[in-house]
């Protein structure tokens, strides 16, 4: 008798994996959380040092790099041209008018159904603003360099303008861009955020330590609320993928 040939097509050989269609938005890294409350217990412990010793370890360093920017801007008097200028720019970007900027990133949000990311926006760039830096402000109650050229207010650390700065470039990277433009992106936004601290100290607005300062408690606080954030995140990128956010 003859065995009546097999039906079952052979297998095919595995091919290269497609890759998902939704990249947005971008998922937390390893130890997101971990890092972030170790930045922002950084922040914190460096204050209460503040509110204990208005002349830390660290003033020395402040101190000379103050030094090195009055005689590099001896030329100007606050200037509205060259350096000064573009630190004046960069003084109205990132005060109240910086508001206006993930504000309007969360109103697009919303308006393409994404009201998961518009809700990380406003919890990372607005709410924390408040809840982060305006307490801790309060709690180290730190003088202002001398002089200032600009408008502040009480409290020089940490920098609001360089927590806001921070934070916009990072919440723009989870839920703007895909991976291959996010790249461009963090080069972009590094540069924006050490424009922003250099414009700090070249205005005497703030010292060298408490832009790196706003650089920690930003960068925490978009940790923190990346990964507890997580769970909407990952719905929200499997219905763009599916062509559904508004289900």
């Amino acid at each position: 008798m003859f065995s009546s040939p097999s039906l079952t097509p052979p297998p095919r050989p595995p091919g290269p994996s497609r890759p998902p269609r939704h990249h947005l938005p971008a998922a937390p890294p390893r130890h997101a959380l971990a890092l972030g409350i170790a930045l922002l217990l950084l922040a914190l412990l460096v204050a209460l040092l503040l509110r204990m010793d208005q002349q830390p370890f660290f003033q020395e360093l402040d101190d000379r790099w103050a030094a090195s920017v009055n005689d590099s801007s001896a030329e100007g008097s606050g200037g509205s041209d060259g350096l000064g200028g573009v630190a004046l720019f960069l003084d109205r970007l990132g005060g109240p008018f910086g508001l206006v900027l993930p504000l309007a990133l969360i109103g697009c949000l919303c308006v393409y159904g994404r009201w998961r990311s518009g809700l990380f926006v406003l919890s990372a760039s607005v709410v924390t603003n408040v809840f982060l830096v305006l307490p801790l402000k309060a709690l180290a109650d730190r003088p202002r360099p001398p002089h200032p050229w600009v408008l502040v207010n009480d409290g020089s650390y940490p920098s609001g303008q360089v927590f806001s700065a921070v934070t916009l470039v990072i919440v723009v990277a989870v839920v703007v861009f895909p991976p291959r433009a996010r790249r461009w992106w963090w080069a972009i936004g590094a540069s924006y955020v050490l424009a922003m601290m250099g414009s700090r100290t070249w205005l005497h607005a703030q010292w060298l330590s408490d832009t790196f300062a706003g650089v920690l408690l930003g960068a925490g606080a978009c940790l923190v609320l990346w990964r507890v954030f997580k769970p909407l995140l990952e719905v929200e990128a499997e219905r763009m993928a599916s062509d559904s956010l508004w289900l």
